[in-house]
């Protein structure tokens, strides 16, 4: 019986409002959904922004990094080639001594 009466009562709560009140309520579910769509759309560009942004400066520290990369590969070429120069520096003055004692 309850099960009747329930949606009875809100048939006839229904029917007793007026056409502005159904109006109303009618604008005002129109105006949530509208203010949920603003809403939507701004987090979604929020969101494509914040996206943008973080790409970028993936981007940036990707390229500082293979500039630092690049810049100690140099660094590290030079040295060895300097240690190299050294090395054969230092050989040959140690054959030109060894030269200059077995011609004494």
């Amino acid at each position: 019986m309850k099960k009747l009466i329930v949606p009875a009562l809100a048939a006839i709560a229904l029917a007793a409002c007026s056409q502005n009140a159904q109006n109303e309520t009618a604008e005002a579910g129109n105006a949530i959904a509208a203010d949920t769509e603003a809403t939507t759309e701004n987090a979604v560009g929020d969101v494509d922004a914040a996206t943008d942004r973080a790409l970028g400066s993936a981007e940036r520290s990707l390229d500082n990094a293979g500039d630092a990369i690049a810049a100690g590969a140099d660094r590290t070429g030079d040295a060895i080639a300097n240690g190299a120069d050294r090395a054969a520096d230092a050989t040959g003055n140690t054959l030109q001594r060894a030269g200059a004692a077995l011609k004494d």
